[in-house]
């Protein structure tokens, strides 16, 4: 082990290469444009973004299903990016998944208890009583009942599903967890029991997440600190506090506004909000604006915005934004 950060991602870019029809151009696809950000042990790096942002395949990356086109990716101080064309063992236990539909990565055909007990063996060796010891007491620490271990996927409701996913990530103790969209597939009361949860798992395991939303509201009550991504790029980043309810650049501001609230004054100002920051439809990033990339839907977009892209500048407290419009923007009203 060493000291610093336990994930650290550094100018990372992912390109696809696509082709139309057998007799097609080429054409490239830059999915994760530059992008940088580190998680520290036991603290969450909440990830959010519309879809199409990148913010999955940045996860994808770090887990090498998706290779990295440039910039490196360092876990523990080693540079997985250099790993070759096999992912060490080692690697695939200390980095494990949490994916939206726990369906599409659970075997129908096993029950829970063997869907755990499967990760248990493959990386923790050990005999039979041990393993169902094992089982039952991860079973019991994601908060399912001990029958539930005989159920299998179809028998289960979505957040229970979900719950499984959980735990069969647990069972090879890992250090990081890539939870992508964890939550964004279950009801609001169900979503709030699994945030819980994995809170209460961080603080028992002292484990580190990399949390991909949509929603920033959802991702603020999970994470120690955000970034957040816009066609690929990050566009701000900094501690969970600054950037929800002090946004600074206008996307930052749009998400915020984009979020719903029990209090019908605050809802109703929020969507004014977002009435007057929003414009246009998002680019598709097979063809990206110029500059800045979210001047074609910002309404503080100046010639300037269209000219130069612009880099991620200190914006007061710890925080970080992509705007050259920071000091004319700060004048309008935060929203709340």
């Amino acid at each position: 082990m060493t000291a610093g950060p336990l994930l650290s991602v550094e100018n990372l870019s992912v390109d696809f290469h696509r082709r139309h029809g057998m007799f097609g151009r080429a054409r490239t696809l830059s999915a994760v444009r530059d992008v940088s950000f580190a998680i520290e042990p036991g603290q969450t790096f909440g990830l959010v973004g519309e879809s199409g942002s990148g913010k999955s395949t940045i996860g994808r990356a770090i887990l090498r299903l998706a290779p990295a086109t440039a910039g490196h990716v360092r876990f523990d101080g080693e540079d997985i990016t250099a790993f070759g064309p096999r992912t060490p063992l080692h690697y695939r236990r200390d980095v494990q998944v949490v994916f939206q539909d726990p369906m599409s990565s659970l075997n129908p055909r096993q029950t829970v208890g063997e869907t755990i007990a499967q990760a248990i063996r493959r990386h923790r060796p050990m005999d039979a009583a041990a393993c169902s010891r094992e089982v039952a007491r991860i079973v019991d620490s994601v908060g399912l009942a001990a029958y539930h271990a005989q159920r299998r996927p179809h028998e289960l409701s979505g957040g229970q599903r979900q719950r499984v996913a959980i735990a069969r990530a647990l069972a090879v103790r890992p250090r990081l967890i890539i939870c992508d969209e964890p939550v964004s597939a279950l009801d609001l009361s169900t979503q709030a029991q699994v945030i819980n949860l994995l809170v209460e798992l961080q603080r028992e395991f002292g484990l580190s997440y990399l949390f991909i939303a949509h929603n920033l509201d959802v991702v603020r009550h999970v994470s120690h600190r955000i970034g957040v991504l816009y066609l690929g790029r990050l566009v701000e980043t900094g501690p969970v506090a600054e950037v929800h309810d002090a946004p600074r650049h206008p996307y930052t501001r749009m998400l915020v506004a984009s979020t719903l609230v029990a209090d019908p004054q605050l809802q109703a100002q929020r969507s004014r909000a977002r009435r007057l920051q929003l414009r246009g439809e998002l680019p598709s990033p097979l063809a990206p604006p110029s500059g800045c990339a979210f001047h074609t839907r910002c309404r503080w977009a100046q010639e300037g915005c269209r000219q130069r892209m612009p880099e991620l500048e200190a914006c007061g407290g710890d925080s970080r934004a992509a705007c050259i419009r920071l000091a004319e923007i700060d004048e309008e009203e935060v929203i709340a």
